[in-house]
């Protein structure tokens, strides 16, 4: 994530933030620009016939543009979203706004690695859709199905998130983590839509068909196996090769995200992921050349700090082969050059 500021007084801005803390200028953020925007006044930036603030302003936060002929008033990434909390449900809609806050994150980083954000109003059988739902008053998995992501609210409760992911034995559990986890599910078939990809990605991964009740059953039952942390990102990622995909696409994503931010700020060298994927083994191979050492100390500063490691997670070479295959396939979906 990029670093803003207002145009109209310099002042540092959040990706969030939806006034100027400096001059108390309307912002909204562009995603055609990846900026935040002053609006609302004669002096603003932005073409109020060409845009308008989303209507999801107030129920989800939301601080970006939307375009003047989106039916529902919404932004792109709020018009993803099939299904919310009710109105009257105040308990759900506030962790609805902190589950949409996540997904905006999601949405940039996929438009700046120029994957494609099909919705399911332009294809109905297999576009993305997301239904946001609370399990406390029903029972909701977290989930992708032909393009459907469900996500649980309940996970944007720190106390109850912290019970699953002890509970669970996870290192790291967090709504972005389950957005990136969960679209690495969906753009399977998409990034890897040939005989060869598909053949490359079995050798990997494993077979992607394979039983996934059973594997689940397995899992559940006996665990992780012995030395998993030799060939897997993540104990999750042993149960099932489309897991262990997804586990690696959500790594990528934590991966080239936080290199992103830490150019912006000045704590690693532009130009690696910023704005497109850097092709080939080449670009791969700076991305964990620079990653490694950036990762080792924000765990050391979050030590410093009293926290558990920012990334608990180890890298080894089956897991950078793996990692490596997903770059490939996010670049060629971009239309970069093989190197």
């Amino acid at each position: 994530m990029r670093d803003f500021a207002c145009s109209h007084c310099g002042q540092q801005l959040a990706f969030e933030n939806s006034m100027c803390l400096g001059c108390n200028s309307p912002l909204a953020y562009s995603l055609a620009d990846r900026d935040l925007l002053v609006v609302g006044d004669t002096d603003g930036v932005v073409d109020t016939d060409a845009y308008r603030i989303c209507a999801n302003l107030h129920v989800a936060r939301c601080n970006w543009l939307a375009a003047p002929d989106s039916p529902s008033g919404l932004c792109l990434a709020c018009a993803l979203t099939r299904t919310r909390p009710a109105d009257d449900d105040t308990e759900a809609l506030e962790s609805f706004a902190d589950a949409e806050g996540a997904k905006r994150r999601l949405v940039v980083e996929l438009t700046e690695l120029e994957l494609p954000i099909i919705s399911r109003v332009q294809d109905a059988a297999a576009g993305l859709a997301f239904d946001l739902l609370s399990s406390r008053n029903a029972s909701v998995v977290t989930g992708q199905a032909d393009g459907v992501i469900t996500l649980d609210l309940a996970e944007g409760d720190d106390v109850h998130r912290e019970q699953l992911r002890i509970a669970m034995d996870e290192p790291y559990r967090t709504l972005l983590g389950h957005f990136r986890h969960e679209i690495g599910h969906y753009y399977y078939p998409v990034l890897v839509d040939t005989d060869d990809l598909k053949a490359r990605a079995t050798a990997l991964f494993g077979d992607a068909d394979a039983d996934y009740q059973a594997a689940l059953d397995r899992h559940y039952s006996e665990g992780a196996p012995d030395g998993w942390e030799d060939d897997f990102v993540s104990s999750y990622a042993t149960m099932h090769p489309a897991e262990d995909w997804a586990e690696t696409f959500a790594h990528y994503l934590h991966i080239r995200d936080t290199l992103d931010t830490a150019a912006a700020f000045g704590f690693a060298p532009a130009g690696v992921t910023l704005d497109r994927v850097q092709p080939g083994q080449a670009g791969f191979e700076r991305m964990v050349e620079l990653w490694l050492p950036l990762a080792w100390s924000l765990n050391m500063i979050n030590r410093s700090m009293g926290h558990a490691d920012l990334y608990p997670f180890v890298l080894p070479q089956p897991v950078l082969d793996k990692l490596a295959f997903v770059h490939e396939a996010c670049a060629a979906a971009a239309g970069a050059p093989a190197q």
